[in-house]
């Protein structure tokens, strides 16, 4: 089985930064894509940010020049650095990671993490 467990989350002031870390364990072939989502009351969950296995990157709009995804293939962990955050950041911000199983090391199976509250002060 494999287990996401993310941390980094917070209560922050607008303009202020958060890094937001998830790491993967457990049975583990190899990695593919590693997002960040994240989901607001009221409102459905969007894509923050994606880094494929070979380290490229994709940003929602409304984040660019202020997020950065990156990932460490050695800890199975990928990272998002939140810079100049803003009240409309205020989510519950998942991991979504493709595992690829020893067993099956062609199809990814899809997993979540346990999502972590940022909440940004006004």
């Amino acid at each position: 089985q494999v287990q996401l467990v993310e941390s980094g989350g917070g209560l922050v002031q607008a303009g202020g930064s958060l890094r937001l870390s998830c790491a993967a364990s457990g049975s583990i072939f190899s990695i593919g894509s590693m997002n960040w989502y994240r989901q607001a009351p009221g409102k459905q969950r969007e894509l923050v940010a994606s880094i494929t296995s070979s380290s490229s990157t994709h940003y929602a709009d409304s984040v660019k020049g202020r997020f950065t995804i990156s990932r460490d293939n050695a800890k199975n962990t990928v990272f998002l650095q939140m810079n100049s955050l803003k009240p409309e950041d205020t989510a519950v911000y998942s991991c979504n990671v493709e595992i690829y199983p020893p067993g099956r090391p062609w199809i990814p199976d899809a997993y979540w993490g346990q999502g972590t509250q940022v909440t940004v002060s006004s």
